[in-house]
């Protein structure tokens, strides 16, 4: 299985997910994207692009299933709808459009054409006083935290903002998603990590390949903060035979080219 994290987030922000039992006998790659956690950038910040690279290290290491959470669904997402990944995949706190995501991170990102990068410097800074509140233990918050200022705000600009043009410019998406037939599980909290508009909810959950699936409580960090669920979900996910035959549908993408450069973690099968 192949783990993408969010934005600002580093393959280690994957280690509760990875150390959950029922994952155990499983191989498990977390890969950071790049342009976070000071990860080195690609030449081209589009999702699209993104995916493409992605596509490509999923192809290598022989990932079955991938899990996005944040911007790594978003990669996940632009995967299925190309066609170039046939899934399951594990959609984590996914915004499907700007209205899912917050008005103060759309507007923040916003206010870098102005401000430069100084806005990605507060939003790690939100991050962590965010990452101080969750029970997570001392010593694996100061892990996150470091993530966090390990970002390079130049890097990190450029990536958000080619995440909220895409938002901008997805028509349709949970349609499109529906639509390549691919196994999906869609997983948000009841509060704190966004959600979806009602109309998305709908169509997804009238889709036979669709699992969304709603975690109780406020929980914005959720492969930290709900690894246990996250892990079940991605057990299903695993399982999951997929699509009967004939029921897939086509769907349309354009991805851009660009170099792959990034960083990965592993933990071996049992």
């Amino acid at each position: 299985m192949l783990l993408l994290p969010g934005g600002l987030c580093s393959a280690g922000s994957f280690a509760e997910v990875m150390a959950e039992p029922v994952l155990s006998g499983i191989r498990l790659v977390a890969a950071t994207l790049p342009g976070n956690a000071g990860a080195a950038p690609l030449s081209d910040y589009s999702v699209e692009n993104y995916a493409r690279v992605t596509t490509e290290l999923a192809k290598q290491v022989g990932a079955d299933v991938v899990v996005g959470y944040s911007c790594g669904a978003s990669v996940a997402f632009e995967m299925v709808v190309s066609g170039s990944f046939s899934g399951p995949v594990v959609l984590l706190g996914i915004s499907l459009s700007s209205k899912d995501e917050s008005g103060f991170f759309r507007g923040l990102i916003r206010s870098g054409k102005v401000l430069g990068s100084a806005p990605t410097r507060l939003l790690a800074t939100v991050a962590g006083s965010m990452i101080k509140r969750t029970e997570l233990p001392a010593e694996r918050k100061h892990e996150l935290q470091e993530d966090f200022r390990k970002n390079v705000p130049q890097d990190t600009m450029r990536a958000l903002s080619a995440y909220v043009s895409w938002l901008h410019q997805l028509e349709r998406p949970a349609e499109r998603l529906c639509g390549a037939g691919v196994p999906t599980w869609i997983v948000h909290a009841e509060k704190g990590d966004g959600g979806l508009t009602d109309d998305e909810r709908r169509t997804l959950e009238a889709c036979q390949h669709m699992h969304v699936v709603t975690i109780p409580g406020n929980v914005f960090f959720l492969p930290n903060e709900a690894s246990e669920r996250v892990a079940d979900v991605i057990v299903e996910a695993r399982s999951d035979p997929g699509p009967p035959p004939g029921s897939l549908h086509s769907p349309v993408s354009s991805p851009r080219d660009a170099e792959p450069e990034g960083e990965n973690t592993q933990s071996p099968a049992d």
